[in-house]
């Protein structure tokens, strides 16, 4: 999914505690800016000050100034026996790729809608006991806190969710049974104002489902799959569409957008992109030797312009496995859409028995 960010014009001020002695704080502050993040949990163990800047935003702001922001995948798996969802971060070196577990989120919610936007993964709406909720969480993944946000106006489960300008777009996960549930079937909610309103749908002839399985965004239109159909909206002008039927056949489970190419598998494995400009369908070349056949479980990510793909696969005798692949896409001369993968490995293990429910994955920058 993909991320928005804001530049921030105001250069910050420097920290009053001295970093390093015989600098001065605003070398010291751009040196730091320019580590990467990977290293930020040992240099909060040098000094007070450092545990103070490295968890204030003046650091990020000038990590954005001096464009040294990095990107990074989270995670969230569900782990039965329990139905509540584990947030983790990819944490990569260059001698082992891990996954750290991160604070749970303040409600245990199932069935949200995800989506990423500067530094923070907003959770939209789920379930508890099977009720739909209208909460809305965010982590601020700078700090690794949880926040609330404005509950939307009505409650919905296993809806769709795109970003377009910066705005969150939330569509379907609810019965168009009354009449604010068909006023409010799509919402749009604006993290700077705070602030959520309804999206005309009523006056489109189409079908408005709840459940949706697939979403993605694509040259700033957000096109949603629900089970016997799909729509596409665009913010722009404002006008809904069905999704057409060489979309609607091809495209299986979660997929993510590279290039303006938006992926997923096939039934039997294979990873295709769909490109919207000609509405073709093409296999991803070149990685079938490196990777697994993968179930249509399997769930993928745009993380820095690469494709980054998750799964599950058994381990040794008492474990079960996830799996991480990056890969880097892109298309040939000949319009056909070729990948290398970069790295495979495992970054997560737990007990055999206990099987893994991918429930999403996400990337940001740590910028403001």
């Amino acid at each position: 999914m993909s991320t928005t960010t804001t530049t921030t014009t105001e250069p910050p001020s420097t920290p009053s505690q001295s970093l390093i002695p015989s600098l001065p704080n605003d070398i010291a502050l751009n040196i730091l800016a320019g580590i990467p993040r990977s290293y930020h949990p040992l240099l909060t163990l040098v000094s007070k000050p450092f545990r103070s800047l490295l968890s204030s935003p003046l650091f990020y702001t000038t990590r954005s100034l001096l464009n040294t922001s990095q990107h990074f995948l989270y995670l969230c798996l569900r782990i039965p026996p329990t139905s509540s969802m584990q947030w983790f971060m990819l944490y990569q070196n260059p001698t082992k790729n891990s996954l750290i577990p991160l604070p749970p989120a303040p409600s245990p919610l199932v069935g949200s809608a995800f989506v990423a936007v500067g530094p923070k993964i907003y959770v939209i709406g789920g379930s508890i006991n099977d009720i739909p909720s209208p909460h809305v969480w965010a982590l601020d993944c700078r700090f690794h806190r949880w926040e609330a946000v404005p509950s939307m106006r009505i409650s919905r489960e296993f809806a769709a969710a795109g970003v377009v300008d910066g705005r969150i777009y939330v569509i379907g996960g609810c019965v168009v049974d009354t009449w604010a549930k068909s006023r409010n079937w799509a919402e749009v909610f604006d993290p700077k104002t705070e602030k959520w309103d309804s999206v005309d749908s009523g006056k489109d002839d189409f079908l408005r489902e709840k459940w949706m399985h697939g979403s993605a965004v694509v040259n700033e239109r957000i096109y949603v799959m629900a089970d016997r159909s799909g729509v596409v909206y665009e913010p722009k002008t404002k006008k809904w569409d069905s999704v057409e039927s060489g979309l609607d056949l091809g495209w299986r489970g979660r997929a993510c957008v590279v290039d303006g190419i938006l992926y997923c598998y096939d039934y039997v494995g294979n990873i295709r992109g769909f490109d919207v400009r000609t509405g073709v369908w093409k296999e991803l070349r070149g990685v079938e030797n490196k990777l697994p056949k993968f179930l249509c479980g399997a769930t993928m990510a745009n993380v820095g312009g690469k494709l980054v793909v998750v799964w599950e696969r058994k381990g040794h005798v008492k474990e079960m496995e996830v799996w991480c692949a990056e890969i880097e896409v892109e298309e040939n001369g000949e319009g056909e859409l070729w990948g290398r993968v970069e790295w495979c490995d495992a970054v997560h293990k737990v007990p055999i028995g206990r099987q893994l429910f991918i429930a999403w994955l996400l990337r940001f920058e740590d910028l403001l």
